[in-house]
């Protein structure tokens, strides 16, 4: 009788923790798309995930509840911390550094040959700022490069490709597109290497995070989700070729070929637990301390990061 109790109460106890919850997830255009790309066939029914092209639009979806989850920058998860008063938990870290200057000539050659230079970049309010002003600053040279922003990757992928701009700040796999239809340009600084050189943190460029209250509501689905992010994100960069096939497929870049070069660069991963947590807090409190208000205004406090 007493096995018999048991039993049943491991049953129960089985049934409880099975949550089919269908999670809406949100992630870009990018390294967070390629990284959950294995998630989107049909294998995994209980995930209905959109690719956006800009942060933008992941950020009002989020904002609105029309997503549970999303793929953001580290800075936006922390704005949005302080924006919806502590209702948004970190899950993991997905991507590391994934930015690249590209010159078409030889001009540079280390980081402080940008000084008395005009470059264009993308992700303006983004980390992507923030990391190019932060390691400027570190250079010694933040006065002495003028910065123009485009809104998009792709339009800074077009003046470079044309000569309309000889050097330009982009993430991967747009470094990739862009090198692919100009064979001149060439990958003159990988800006991890550099922040590598002047600071200790670890550089973190995106996280996946959730409504702390749909975390509290389906914690057995959450942590299916993490099983499963980090499956597909272990897949990606292992296997090359499948993995390049499904991202064009899901319409994140237009060619096998430029998907297989990028995936290397693209440093993707998924970081949980305490290591997330030390790389998070480390990368914004460096974002803090050259802008407060890159990260909201305050760091977030220990309910940010998530914990079984």
């Amino acid at each position: 009788m007493l096995v018999l109790l048991m039993l049943i109460g491991l049953m129960a106890v089985g049934c409880m923790k099975k949550d089919d919850t269908a999670i809406r997830i949100a992630a870009l255009k990018g390294p967070t798309g390629m990284g959950i790309v294995k998630l989107m066939g049909e294998d995994y029914p209980n995930y209905d995930i959109t690719i956006e092209s800009a942060p933008d639009n992941v950020t009002a979806k989020f904002i609105n509840n029309e997503i549970d989850v999303a793929a953001v920058p580290v800075n936006l998860a922390s704005v949005l911390y302080s924006k919806l008063d502590k209702d948004v938990v970190v899950l993991g870290v997905t991507t590391l550094g994934v930015l690249y200057v590209l010159e078409n000539g030889n001009t540079i050659q280390s980081f402080t040959d940008l000084a008395g230079m005009s470059i264009g970049a993308t992700g303006e309010a983004s980390t992507p700022e923030y990391i190019l002003n932060y390691l400027l600053e570190k250079n010694g040279i933040k006065d002495e490069v003028e910065v123009t922003y485009q809104a998009e990757h792709a339009a800074l992928g077009t003046l470079l490709a044309s000569g309309e701009e000889t050097v330009g700040m982009l993430p991967e796999p747009n470094v990739t597109a862009t090198m692919a239809q100009n064979p001149d340009l060439r990958i003159a600084l990988d800006l991890t290497a550099e922040w590598n050189k002047v600071c200790d943190t670890q550089l973190v460029q995106g996280v996946l995070i959730a409504r702390k209250g749909f975390v509290n509501e389906h914690p057995a689905a959450i942590k299916q989700l993490l099983k499963d992010y980090k499956a597909s994100s272990e897949f990606v960069v292992n296997n090359i070729d499948d993995a390049a096939a499904l991202i064009v497929e899901a319409g994140i870049l237009p060619s096998e070929a430029i998907a297989k070069k990028a995936i290397p660069n693209c440093n993707i991963v998924f970081i949980t637990g305490a290591d997330m947590k030390s790389a998070v807090n480390n990368m914004l409190t460096v974002l803090f301390d050259a802008n407060a208000k890159s990260v909201g205004g305050a760091l977030p406090e220990d309910d940010f990061y998530y914990g079984e």
